[in-house]
């Protein structure tokens, strides 16, 4: 009885502060569909600075709008977090041309993975062996592959319903296809690019050099997928099959870059944090729009939540813009050491990397009760249409800070087209849809909202 009592009376506190919390998400998603610069700033970001491959002009342009915006944004400060980034630039456009007995000369359409060796002017021409894994890639052995292109042929498995597991199955072809085939004599790799979508447009995205492997840098390219198909179908159908390989791509020396850091300090905690991020550098390719100027975008227009409804938070928030994601996580190295130095404490970390698109909901790292706290709340976003509240975590540019215990969310929006434009000169500011922007620009703030009035 004594229990049912105080069920009683705690009862209406529960309902008024859950009613009050609804009344709060509504006005965070009119501010976000009303007044939010999310759209304008990705404009500029996108079409006024372009791709910002790291050790660019246009990164470092990039770090000064951050700035910039940052402050215009509402923080109270914005710190710049130095970092040594690597400076790779492709060079001339791109050479790949089939020929055999048959074909004297079929362009592919074709580009440079990045970090890649490149050719030189002289270009290479060599036979090409098609392969569809690592293990047969094994089985052939040197006999069989020294001298030869090595084209990694392998698809999106169109049965997952999340694009994101087929990505994950098919980029260690990308990343150390060039070291294994090196391994066994081959002078460069051409891999099918990391999709779904059966139209030319190669993908680019990074690859590393596994010297474990191999003390050979062999170049590396991608094929569109149509290209793909038909390099497949000539190596079937005729015998003596060649590709012309050229490319111009080159790695100088490291150079100086930033994070940006705007931060609104909080009233009671200051120095307690919350977080949420995306990746500044893009690749140089495309524009950098849905990968990943639209989670910079939101991540900044969450200092302007704060600001421009008059919330005062009681832990420092902070929006993230870090700095070479894409090949080589400098930035998100730099990030971790600095809280480290500076004693901080994170609550909670999110990251936003996964394209401008409808909003679905969060992945949640159940790192100190993160998730079992989270999930709480899952009604009040039900309005929104946000119901994928799963155990997960944050993305590559939050791992640094995992490491080191911090809880990590990743923010999902759906996945569906986004590895129709990944790492393609489609990924541009057209493609990003306003209010789908919005919407889940909204939900990153709500959520950041909850955590920052109940932690």
């Amino acid at each position: 009885m004594k229990s049912l009592v105080l069920s009683l009376f705690f009862l209406p506190s529960v309902l008024f502060s859950q009613n009050n919390d609804s009344l709060v998400l509504k006005k965070i998603y009119n501010f976000y569909l009303t007044q939010s610069k999310c759209y304008s700033n990705l404009e500029f970001l996108t079409t006024k600075i372009g791709g910002r491959l790291t050790g660019s002009a246009e990164a470092e342009k990039a770090v000064a709008w951050a700035k910039k915006a940052m402050y215009e944004a509402g923080a109270d400060t914005v710190i710049l977090q130095p970092c040594m980034v690597p400076h790779w630039v492709r060079g001339k456009k791109e050479k790949c041309i089939l020929t055999s007995p048959k074909t004297k000369a079929l362009p592919l359409n074709c580009v440079a993975l990045g970090s890649s060796v490149g050719t030189g002017n002289t270009g290479l021409s060599a036979a090409v062996i098609e392969v569809k894994s690592f293990d047969q890639l094994k089985a052939l052995g040197e006999k069989n592959i020294r001298g030869k292109i090595v084209f990694y042929n392998v698809f999106f498995d169109q049965s997952l319903i999340n694009p994101g597991q087929a990505y994950g199955a098919t980029v260690q072809y990308r990343s150390r296809g060039a070291s294994y085939a090196a391994k066994y004599g081959a002078v460069a790799v051409v891999v099918r690019s990391m999709t779904s979508l059966a139209d030319d447009e190669p993908h680019t995205g990074n690859m590393n050099y596994d010297t474990s492997l191999s003390k050979s840098r062999i170049p590396a390219f991608a094929l569109g997928y149509q290209s793909a198909s038909r390099l497949s179908d000539a190596i079937r159908n005729e015998s003596g099959v060649k590709l012309y390989l050229e490319s111009h791509c080159q790695t100088l020396k490291d150079v100086l870059s930033y994070n940006v850091v705007g931060q609104i300090n909080g009233s009671e905690k200051p120095g307690e944090f919350l977080i949420a991020g995306g990746h500044l550098d893009s690749w140089d390719t495309g524009q950098g729009a849905h990968d990943n100027g639209t989670g910079i975008v939101q991540s900044i227009e969450l200092l302007s939540l704060f600001k421009t409804l008059g919330i005062k938070p009681k832990h420092s928030i902070r929006a993230v813009a870090f700095m070479n994601e894409e090949n080589g996580l400098a930035g998100s190295r730099a990030y971790a050491g600095f809280a480290e130095a500076n004693k901080e404490k994170h609550l909670a970390a999110l990251e936003t990397d996964a394209g401008g698109f409808t909003p679905r909901g969060f992945g949640i790292d159940t790192t100190g009760g993160l998730y079992n706290q989270v999930i709480k709340w899952k009604d009040l976003f039900s309005p929104y249409h946000l119901s994928r509240f799963e155990k997960g975590g944050g993305g590559a540019d939050l791992s640094s800070l995992k490491k080191s215990g911090v809880a990590c969310i990743g923010f999902e929006p759906d996945g569906q087209r986004y590895f129709d434009i990944h790492h393609t000169a489609q990924d541009t500011f057209d493609k990003v849809n306003k209010r789908e922007l919005e919407l889940s620009a909204a939900a990153i703030g709500a959520l950041i909202y909850l955590l920052d009035t109940y932690k």
